[in-house]
């Protein structure tokens, strides 16, 4: 039996200035680019060499912004371009496939922008055609590369919390119109921008669900507003999940074991608090970091570096097959609720 610690374990996070710098070439210009970028470039020594839009005059603004010195009107080019080692894919969700398959068959070491794909055939025909390539790939799910996360990790691994029965998480955010969250065309609905993170928390923990039981609800918009989920381990053991886009909830988690709890403050897949509490109420353990939320994005692109530098074609922090184990319980979850998304023919 492991005794309850006297401390939390510190993280084992590299610092991300000492990655090996790589070229970078980017796909896409909109809101989560630029909140990559920016981390990047102040936390890390990587190098972004060249950007790319289907809108020329955008890629050039966007390269202007940032200190970047190509700009492409098209995403071929940018991926034949020879001073870029690692392609990040930052379009909209339902163009990832395509801009995947598209660096990674010129080449080009990729970072996905999650959700990977739509659903868990994109996500395994991704993992699939880097392995065939012997080129570097991940889903750029940045909650898994943080160092907050490793204490996690460590903490899950030492049994310290007794036989986990339970993961409670939720995710929700207000959106008004005119946000692409509401459209329909683009994959819209909280499941795939906010729900990735509860469920990818409860696949992480407990393992792909062998039974998933789910409720929605529609929005006006015409997409899923809300949807809350049970997933069941082979063992009985539970995680209960929640996404909306109807209202900003608590975004709290908590993976609770026979010993001992372990309470994620909110916004639980960002940096923040962490609490670790004996069972019957004993004293309990904090560790505390600033809410730097979206600055903290060069995690990733620091782990992806060192893992292309060493020569693997996948990080340990978020291997391949825990993307696709994460998208098949989403799939389920659809298929529960009704959800469609708009899948080009022969994409999965």
């Amino acid at each position: 039996m492991t005794a309850f610690p006297t401390t939390l374990p510190l993280p084992r996070t590299p610092d991300p200035m000492d990655a090996p710098a790589l070229r970078w070439g980017v796909l896409g210009t909109g809101w989560i680019a630029e909140r990559f970028v920016d981390s990047v470039q102040r936390h890390t020594r990587q190098r972004f060499t060249a950007v790319a839009s289907r809108d020329a005059a955008r890629a050039k603004d966007f390269a202007d912004r940032h200190g970047i010195p190509g700009a492409y009107g098209s995403y071929e080019e940018l991926v034949a371009a020879e001073d870029v080692d690692v392609v990040y894919v930052a379009t909209e969700h339902t163009a990832h496939l395509a801009c995947a398959r598209l660096a990674l068959e010129g080449g080009k070491h990729t970072l996905v922008e999650k959700p990977i794909g739509l659903n868990a055939a994109q996500a395994a025909e991704i993992s699939e055609l880097a392995a065939a390539r012997g080129l570097f790939c991940a889903e750029a799910l940045w909650t898994f590369f943080l160092p907050k996360f490793d204490v996690v990790r460590q903490i899950l691994d030492s049994g310290v919390l007794g036989d986990v029965h339970t993961v409670l998480a939720d995710l929700g955010e207000h959106f008004g119109p005119g946000h692409r969250i509401l459209r329909p065309e683009l994959a819209g609905g909280p499941l795939l921008d906010l729900g990735t993170y509860p469920v990818s928390l409860a696949t992480w923990v407990l393992g792909a669900p062998a039974r998933v039981q789910a409720s929605g609800q529609p929005h006006p918009a015409g997409v899923n507003g809300q949807t809350s989920a049970i997933l069941h381990d082979p063992h009985g053991n539970q995680a209960v999940v929640h996404t909306t886009l109807f209202s900003d909830t608590p975004t709290t988690a908590t993976i609770a074991g026979t010993r001992a709890t372990l309470s994620l403050s909110g916004p639980f897949y960002q940096p923040g608090d962490l609490i670790l509490t004996p069972v019957g109420g004993g004293t309990p353990l904090t560790r505390t970091e600033p809410l730097t939320a979206h600055d903290a994005l060069h995690f990733e692109a620091a782990e992806a570096a060192r893992c292309i530098a060493a020569g693997l074609w996948e990080t340990p922090l978020r291997p391949l097959r825990e993307s696709v184990v994460t998208l098949r319980a989403m799939d389920e979850i659809r298929r529960l609720c009704g959800m469609t998304f708009p899948v080009p023919p022969g994409s999965g």
